[in-house]
């Protein structure tokens, strides 16, 4: 007799979050009779929601201590703003303390969300850095189980969060991808992905062509007892290596791949099958441009050469990252810098995106510093030189995973970051979208420059009003309001992340006064960084942040009150 299966996609977040938790044990944080609300949605006549879309809910499963993140995919599609961000990252934060204090506390997240909240564009994608800093920092002491059962699936910068997981769980009904196929189709044009056609959205990143190639761990059912049953075994088993630290693996893979070849999810699944599959696709460069000098118009090309000076280049296969040691008034220093690069593999990122190559590559440059210092008392800086106009869309990205490569960099990133490694980001140029999250945003530090070119956003503005169904020159309107959906830096910087934001710098072609004075407010910020706390919580102690971020601060102190 066929079983009769209990949907899990159907339950309400609240609901799945007590399907998970044994029977009478559900206890909701910050419920919506507490009213955390987002500020910002009713200005822009959109009705908020009292639990804005994310329920917490602490109790045990079989008997240990766990707490369960479910998002509501019903409510502006799953999207994180500043509220429901906060919600996220601050239960994830205080359980990497409990564990820190020998309270083993475990974690659970039910995605469904579309990615960053583009009606709170900068707020959105602060939240996603911290969520993927806690999770990094608490995969440490137990592991973080991650489900995506279906519905809305799991986008942007939530899909970079996916791949951070200790074990990811999908149903075929899910869909896993950083750049949804609207979005690809704006900005590629429907030559590149025909976001009407279903069939090929499901075949490309859905939940079955996701764990067939491994990115993600456990395929189930849309059964509720199932999907319960694969958590609980989640967490019987530590991992040994995260996905998103498996860096050569992944760089090796790539290489099984000729980009100029069609390729189609049944043909990536028999290339990829194989969990050890390794690529031997040559990659031939001439030195010149190993050199970084197909990058020289580029801001981020410029800065580098700029304060790396006559540094050895790091030499890879791949010449849209530049890499380089050197000194920094007396302090040994890694640069490394995204830049164009027009023959590149991958047609698709020939412009200064980060994509599939570039995510691992910079993974690889900050994990081998890692492992160089790894027994020295004082490891290096590693400064993240940031323009970058957002990440890679294409057919191709998506089903070969760039998600899981801009996870790559964000992991190294971080646990650099938590090994002592000061990390500070100089925003040179763009500073958009995942591009940044995977390369910039896990800073101990952002420095900007002041500089009408320097712009920091979650979407192009032509995706942005595309998705939103607004005119650009509603979303213009709307910035007036809202600082986080405008782009310019000074209003980022009212937003409290920002360490220091300089004037009165060149920035497209510097002078030594200028590189002295961006080169002197490094050596500060790293300085400042060795003795500060390794995490981000910074980011919410600043003097502007008490404004800028103040409904951030508030989730975080009410779930702390709460909490036990």
């Amino acid at each position: 007799m066929k079983k009769i299966r209990d949907s899990f996609i159907e339950l309400s977040a609240r609901d799945r979050a007590k399907a998970l938790l044994d029977a009478g044990t559900f206890r909701e944080l910050l419920d919506p009779f507490d009213r955390m609300e987002s500020p910002h949605l009713a200005l822009q006549g959109i009705v908020p929601q009292n639990d804005d879309g994310v329920v917490v809910a602490r109790g045990l499963m079989n008997g240990i201590s766990t707490v369960v993140i479910s998002m509501e995919g019903a409510f502006q599609g799953g999207g994180i703003g500043e509220v429901s961000g906060a919600k996220i990252a601050g239960t994830l934060e205080l359980a990497v303390l409990d564990n820190e204090r020998g309270v083993r506390t475990r974690a659970v997240v039910v995605l469904d969300s579309g990615g960053v909240r583009l009606q709170e564009a900068n707020y959105g994608l602060l939240a996603i850095a911290e969520i993927q800093s806690a999770i990094i920092a608490l995969r440490k002491y137990v592991p973080v189980v991650g489900v995506i059962p279906g519905k809305v699936g799991c986008f942007g910068g939530m899909s970079m969060t996916a791949a951070l997981f200790s074990t990811l769980i999908m149903t075929p009904e899910g869909r896993l991808t950083l750049n949804g196929p609207e979005v690809i189709e704006q900005e590629a044009g429907i030559g590149e992905f025909d976001s009407k056609d279903r069939q090929l959205i499901w075949r490309t990143i859905g939940g079955i062509q996701r764990q067939a190639v491994g990115f993600a761990d456990v395929l189930v059912q849309d059964d509720i007892s199932e999907i319960a049953e694969a958590v609980h075994k989640a967490f019987t088993h530590r991992t040994a290596e995260f996905r998103s630290e498996r860096v050569e693996l992944y760089i090796s893979r790539l290489r099984s791949i000729d980009p100029a070849a069609p390729l189609t999810p049944m043909q990536l699944r028999t290339i990829w099958g194989n969990e050890d599959v390794r690529g031997n696709f040559e990659i031939y460069e001439d030195e010149a441009r190993l050199h970084g000098i197909d990058g020289a118009d580029s801001r981020g090309s410029v800065w580098f050469k700029a304060l790396a000076g006559a540094s050895d280049y790091k030499v890879g296969n791949v010449p849209s990252v530049l890499c380089a040691d050197a000194v920094l008034n007396g302090e040994p220093v890694r640069y490394i810098a995204v830049v164009p690069n027009p023959n590149s593999r991958f047609p698709r990122a020939r412009h200064g995106e980060v994509g599939l190559e570039e995510g691992w590559t910079i993974a690889k440059y900050v994990r081998e510093a890692i492992a160089e210092d790894k027994t020295k008392e004082k490891r290096r800086a590693i400064i993240a030189l940031v323009d970058v106009p957002s990440q890679a869309y294409g057919y191709k990205e998506e089903l070969l995973g760039v998600f899981q490569s801009c996870a790559g960099a964000v992991d190294a990133y971080a646990t650099a970051r938590f090994a002592g490694h000061p990390i500070v980001s100089l925003l040179v140029g763009p500073a958009i979208s995942g591009a940044f999250l995977a390369h910039g945003y896990q800073a101990n530090r952002i420095i900007a420059l002041n500089d009408p070119h320097v712009l920091v956003h979650a979407m192009s503005k032509q995706s942005a009003a595309r998705i939103t169904r607004r005119s650009i020159e509603e979303l213009d309107e709307a910035a007036k309001t809202i600082q986080a959906m405008a782009y310019d830096i000074e209003s980022y910087a009212k937003l409290g992340a920002l360490h220091e934001i300089i004037s009165g710098i060149n920035a497209d072609e510097p002078k030594e006064d200028d590189i002295k004075r961006v080169g002197d407010s490094l050596s500060s910020a790293i300085e400042i960084a060795r003795k500060a706390p390794y995490d981000l919580s910074s980011r919410l102690t600043s003097r502007t942040a008490l404004t800028g971020r103040a409904a951030s601060i508030k989730v975080r102190e009410k779930l702390k009150v709460k909490w036990n």
